[in-house]
């Protein structure tokens, strides 16, 4: 039975971009009989707009929206992505691929890195750790295919994301908002109002004097954090003493080379270089600390990396890795770079977008906001930003680069005591911390872990079991299982002209 619209939760966002447009499409199509949405925002404000590489997490909240892939990855001009692939970070001439998968065929009772170590302690000339991951050699070779649901077969033990023209993205999104219902305001905030006995927001008040009131806010306006930090004023966990780099320089070029799936992140003296491959254009930049590097010596070098003719002038982002304390306080949710902001070296920028909305969602108030949901929502987002700012650091960290003042620095520095914790469990027998809850799983950290050198001292003893001869012929048939099921897959470029190629008017 449809709700009145008196008796609907009136929510307004204030913000568009990808986090504003996300909040406002998730909330039509999934909450279609319970809230009411008004967005608010300015053409005249810019978007950052340069979050173009994702994790795989985001097909599921595309497929529960509703939205085709094939439509959208057109749309967006997208390219299909495996993993990241990471050069120069432990030393100089090392690569090696975070990938979207299981390492080995993702089965057994004792997890692949133990019977790795143990080999790799006795002294066995092994492959390249990429050789034994599906997503890894399926990246490598330039191919795709989606992921079948038979256990049995390699082919399900990897996943995929998207790159995509974020710029592109927030319009596909905000035709689907408005096809439900959302109505969007043109304008700037001029004034907040505030209830002067709760301390809740009542109101906005755009520079034409419009009031736009609400039951719930949505704070989308960046890393301005309009409603959260300017007006309920809740304090920044500030980060940039583990996770320094607090600029970076961006600019697209043309694509002269293979449309590669997945994402580069190349280590530079004073930080890291991205480069993700969209159908139309190759994104470029520089990640960087300023206390290591100047602006113009970070564009210079960016400038000298890229790899064809650019399409636009580098322009500079400024930011600062941390989180709000709290990202639900009273009537107000932050989403976005308006609840905190980690760097964006493993793509999480619109997950924490996305996890943001999830855990909203399923917390919704029916009338009266609950502290009990406030309290939870702030949990789980709590325990995202932290988990995943202790992978970051392990980046930096896991190195043994003594070239440049900056790989100096984050080599030597001391680690959250979170952190060290999980190292000291990984370096004496290769094991990992298990998470109910989170988005970087045991993989990806084993990924990171033997991809920059750090090689546990003892391994899971189950592993004892089995003869070295044995374990070297295993190894060795499942090297030849992946290389011939990969050798059959179609191209990266060709799956992509037959299956989505992009619309030419976005």
């Amino acid at each position: 039975m449809p709700v009145p619209a008196e008796s609907k939760v009136q929510v307004v966002v204030v913000g568009g971009g990808t986090a504003g447009w996300m909040t406002a499409a998730a909330l039509t199509r999934l909450l279609p009989h319970h809230c009411s949405i008004r967005l608010v925002e300015s053409e005249a404000i810019g978007v950052v707009g340069v979050g173009e590489a994702t994790l795989p997490h985001i097909r599921a909240f595309n497929e529960r929206l509703g939205i085709d892939e094939a439509d959208f990855m057109a749309r967006t001009r997208a390219t299909f992505k495996l993993g990241i692939e990471f050069r120069d970070w432990g030393r100089i001439g090392d690569s090696y691929i975070h990938p979207f998968g299981t390492f080995g065929r993702g089965t057994g009772a004792v997890d692949f890195q133990h019977y790795w170590t143990r080999l790799l302690r006795e002294g066995a000339a092994l492959p390249s750790l990429d050789t034994v991951s599906y997503a890894c050699a399926l990246a490598r070779s330039g191919k795709f295919d989606h992921p079948t649901t038979d256990r049995a077969s390699l082919l399900s033990t990897f996943g995929y994301a998207y790159q995509f023209d974020a710029l592109l993205f927030a319009p596909y999104l905000r035709k689907i908002a408005e096809e439900g219902g959302a109505v969007r305001t043109e304008g700037r905030i001029a004034t907040v109002e505030r209830d002067s006995e709760t301390g809740d927001i009542t109101a906005v008040v755009l520079d034409d004097g419009d009031r736009i009131a609400g039951d719930l806010f949505v704070d989308c306006s960046g890393f301005r954090s309009l409603l959260l930090g300017d007006t309920l004023e809740e304090p920044f966990v500030d980060w940039s003493r583990w996770l320094p780099t607090d600029r970076a320089v961006a600019m697209p070029c043309r694509t002269h080379t293979a449309v590669t799936p997945y994402t580069s992140a190349i280590a530079m003296p004073a930080g890291w270089r991205w480069r993700i491959p969209l159908q139309h254009r190759t994104g470029n930049g520089y990640v960087y600390a300023s206390a290591f590097v100047s602006d113009d010596d970070a564009r210079r070098a960016l400038e000298s990396a890229v790899e064809g003719e650019a399409l636009a002038a580098p322009r500079i982002l400024r930011f600062k890795a941390g989180r709000r304390r709290r990202s639900w306080v009273g009537n107000c949710v932050a989403i976005g770079l308006a609840s905190g902001f980690l760097e964006p070296l493993e793509s999480t920028s619109i997950y924490f977008v996305q996890q943001a909305i999830t855990t909203l969602i399923e917390l919704f108030p029916q009338r009266a906001i609950a502290a009990s949901d406030r309290d939870e929502f702030n949990r789980i987002i709590d325990l995202e930003y932290d988990r995943i700012r202790d992978f970051l650091i392990l980046h930096y960290h896991a190195t043994t680069r003594d070239d440049s003042p900056f790989w100096d620095h984050v080599r030597t520095m001391t680690v959250p005591d979170s952190l060290s914790e999980k190292l000291d469990l990984w370096r004496t027998r290769g094991r990992l911390v298990k998470y109910r809850e989170g988005v970087f799983l045991d993989p990806s950290w084993v990924a990171v872990y033997l991809g920059q050198g750090i090689v546990p001292e003892g391994w899971d003893p189950r592993v004892d079991s089995m003869a070295t001869d044995v374990l070297l012929r295993n190894l060795e048939t499942l090297r030849n299982d992946i290389g011939g099921d990969v050798a059959r897959r179609p191209d990266h470029r060709s799956f992509i002209e037959r299956y989505c190629a992009m619309a030419q008017a976005a």
